[in-house]
């Protein structure tokens, strides 16, 4: 470690890692460039597209605005770390059965998106669409779903099919 870099621990998908970094790397470039770590995408690298969601402590964030520094100690999840090619994990699953993908670029944030998101309704976050912040109960329609992935773009199109891949996730109970 030179004097202007930092020792960062991360634990990425199970995996605990030690990393000593430039203090400005980002958690993106820190998962792909370090670690090897390609389930993460890097799409505008400005925040705008999310597909470079990832979970961090059980929060969704854009790693590509997210200084790794920033989260020494902590959990990060990818797509790759919600199951595996033998066992998909419920949203992973639920997008390959509903074809909510065309190009899949923007699917690992979107997945990890989705996930995130599910829990968020279940701690009874608002949103946006909450008529009344303080009810934290969460009628999960299409449009509360869409609002809520808005950060997380797909060029294709693929958006119908993207809601219905949640929606069948969130009626099966399911996160992960």
């Amino acid at each position: 470690m030179t004097r202007h870099e930092v020792s960062v621990r991360l634990t990425v998908d199970g995996t605990e890692r030690e990393l000593d970094l430039d203090p400005r790397v980002s958690v993106l470039d820190a998962l792909r460039d370090e670690l090897g770590v390609m389930s993460v995408k890097k799409g505008c690298d400005h925040g705008q597209c999310g597909a470079c969601t990832v979970i961090v402590d059980g929060r969704r964030i854009l790693s590509c605005l997210a200084l790794a520094a920033s989260y020494d100690g902590a959990e990060v999840t990818t797509a790759a770390g919600l199951g595996t090619i033998e066992h998909l994990g419920p949203m992973q699953q639920a997008f390959a059965d509903r074809d909510a993908l065309q190009c899949g670029y923007c699917t690992p944030g979107q997945v990890c998106s989705a996930v995130a998101m599910l829990e968020e309704v279940r701690a009874g976050m608002p949103s946006h669409m909450s008529p009344d912040v303080a009810d934290t109960s969460v009628d999960l329609t299409d449009a509360e779903v869409r609002e809520r992935m808005s950060g997380n773009l797909c060029r294709c199109g693929a958006y119908v099919n993207i809601v219905a891949a949640i929606q069948d996730v969130a009626r099966e109970g399911g996160a992960a």
